[in-house]
This record gives structure tokens, sequence and C-alpha cells, in this order.
């Protein structure tokens, strides 16, 4: 005891262990060590219940949520599957033909296409002048500036005609572009949806499998020239 009061004159031995041993370091400031080191705790008290929280929701996760797997399911009867092969303004008509519809351009990754499309319908229903530019500037940034999130694949005329009224917008402004993707995704992504097993799981068909072979028998010619059937075979 002698020796620790020699090293350290102004330890005081009678104050609580955990103050005792701050003191020993910073005599002049007895609580400023006590008040870092339980900030300490609670900060540390905090990153473990955000930790666990995370965890448990999942949040942490980097996962877009436009990229992730549906698992709605789909409970469209297959009388109304079948009306969508009718044609491609019967499927855009039904509201579970678009979300059917744009589940398989997901796997295409073309879901840019329907959804810029569902976004000019929406625009030129705008009936505030006021709304027109900001929902404009919107749609432009978004779809068709260069290197936008989801550049749509327009030619570079209509990409400039759009460019030059973006700042005074009417509600006709995208038409062009808009019966662009119209008319690719009806030649190009409809004949492919009406094959695809997103589309003929709901009608309750089967893909297009490998074609049947026909069975065939073959035959021979004996010594007096007639035919002797053998084996069958599959052609």
């Amino acid at each position: 005891m002698e020796t620790l009061l020699f090293l350290f004159p102004h330890f005081n031995f009678s104050a609580p262990e955990k103050e005792a041993y701050f003191n020993m370091f910073d005599p002049g400031d007895d609580n400023a060590l006590l008040r870092d080191e339980n900030s300490r705790f609670r900060d540390k008290d905090r990153k473990s219940r955000l930790s666990l929280l995370l965890s448990k929701s999942g949040s942490h996760e980097n996962v877009s949520p436009e990229k992730k797997a549906t698992t709605t399911v789909n409970s469209t009867s297959p009388a109304t599957a079948l009306r969508w092969s009718d044609s491609f303004e019967e499927l855009l008509n039904d509201s579970d033909g678009v979300k059917t519809f744009t589940q398989f351009l997901r796997t295409e990754f073309s879901e840019e296409n329907i959804e810029f499309w569902l976004a000019c319908e929406d625009y030129k229903t705008t009936e505030s002048n006021t709304k027109l530019p900001s929902k404009a500037k919107q749609i432009y940034a978004v779809y068709i500036e260069n290197d936008s999130p989801k550049e749509i694949n327009i030619d570079h005329s209509t990409r400039v005609a759009i460019q030059k009224i973006i700042a005074k917008p009417t509600t006709t402004c995208f038409d062009v572009a808009q019966g662009t993707i119209y008319a690719l995704m009806k030649k190009d992504c409809y004949p492919r949806f009406l094959k695809s097993d997103i589309y003929l799981s709901l009608t309750r068909r089967k893909a297009p499998g490998a074609m049947t072979r026909r069975r065939s028998r073959s035959f021979v010619f004996n010594d007096r020239g007639e035919p002797a059937f053998g084996s069958d075979s599959r052609l």
C-alpha cells in the first residue's frame, strides 16, 4: 500500500473501484473518462441492437426491389389468360395482363419498356398544367436522357425533339416515343411472351417441346428380292 501511495500520491483508495482506476491516469478530471467510457458502452449497445434489427428485417441486403423474384401467387383464370392471346391491346387492357407481361419483361431485362409506356399513359391524364413540367422532367430523366437509369431504345431525332420541348411540355410531348416502344413490344416482346412458361403456366398449357420422332420399320431384301422387315427404328 505504501508503495502505491508513493507512486500515486494523488490516488484516492477510498473511492469506488472504477473511479479509482481512472484517477490513476487523470487526477485532474475524475468524471471525464467515466463519461467517455459510458458513452462508448452506449454506442456499442446501440450498434448491437441496430445490427440485430437489420438481421431480422433483412434490410441490410443490397437488393433492388424491382429485381426481387415475386412471390405473389397469380390467380388469373385460364380463360382470362387465353383472352390475352387475342391481341396485344387485350393484354394491356387487363391489369393482371400488364402485371404478368411486366414479370415476363423482367426476365428479359427490358421492363423499362412497359414502365415507360405506363408512365406516359399516366402523364397524359394529368389535368393540372402546373404539374406537367415536373412530371415531364421526371420521365425524361428516367427514360429519355442519355445514360438515364432506364433508358429506352428510341432514335436520336426523337430524343432530341423531346429535349427541345421538355422545358415547356405538352400532354403529347412523349407520344412519338411511346408509339415507338409500343410497336417494339407488340412486334418483338409480345410473341415471345405468348410462348413463355410464365404465360403458358396460366393457361395450363406446356411450352412446345422437342419434336416427336415417328416410328418406322426398316427392311432388307432376301435372296428372292422380297422385302424382309427387320426391327423397329426411330427416324
